[in-house]
């Protein structure tokens, strides 16, 4: 974490091997020299919806968590994210933004050899969730409430952004939103959703 509190980790969180490194250049997962980004974190004038709750995010020495600990290496990333071939490049729990990539491989295509739509919705479902993940304390969890994607084009099998954002959180109900890109950039599917905070204990009796 920099003296700004914005955290550069990038992920080889399978097995639980946590290696931490400099966020990836332009999302590709290649880090700059010197670990850090190509852009900055902020841009001077933009105004940003989402303020984290008092306590959360900013002068945070160290944080833990189910999000937090998966990245970290601290705990096993969940298997529906490993078959998604997940992988975290930054967050911004400041401005509740986070970006990761996912691989579609040829076990998610459709018969026109295109990744299956439902295979982007889970995606992105774990694209806006962990958004909205980072920004909460280790006793906390995200329960979606609800979940719309619309799919802009189709994809073929290989390495997949994703970048989600928390819009608004008005106590325990937040809005959230993520998008989903190609190699080149292009965007193939958004998404918006609407999740509650809840506590971690009560997590497994959630929808």
């Amino acid at each position: 974490m920099d003296k700004t509190g914005h955290f550069d980790l990038c992920a080889d969180v399978f097995g639980g091997l946590g290696r931490r490194c400099g966020a990836s250049e332009a999302g590709r997962g290649h880090p700059r020299k010197g670990g850090r980004r190509s852009r900055p974190r902020r841009t001077a004038g933009v105004s940003v919806a989402y303020e984290p709750p008092v306590g959360e995010g900013v002068g945070m020495v160290a944080r833990t968590g189910p999000f937090w600990d998966g990245v970290e290496g601290r705990a096993p990333i969940p298997p529906a994210a490993a078959t998604l071939g997940f992988e975290f490049i930054d967050v911004d729990i400041d401005n509740g933004t986070i970006e990761v990539a996912f691989t579609g491989t040829e076990d998610f295509v459709n018969p026109a050899g295109n990744v299956l739509g439902a295979f982007l919705a889970a995606m992105l479902y774990d694209t806006v969730g962990p958004a909205l993940l980072a920004t909460l304390g280790p006793d906390q969890f995200q329960s979606t409430a609800e979940l719309k994607v619309n799919f802009l084009r189709p994809v073929r099998p290989g390495r997949i952004i994703g970048k989600g954002r928390v819009v608004h959180r008005n106590g325990d109900l937040a809005f959230l939103e993520g998008t989903l890109a190609d190699s080149e950039g292009a965007t193939i599917a958004t998404a918006s959703a609407t999740a509650r905070v809840i506590p971690l204990d009560q997590a497994a009796t959630q929808p």
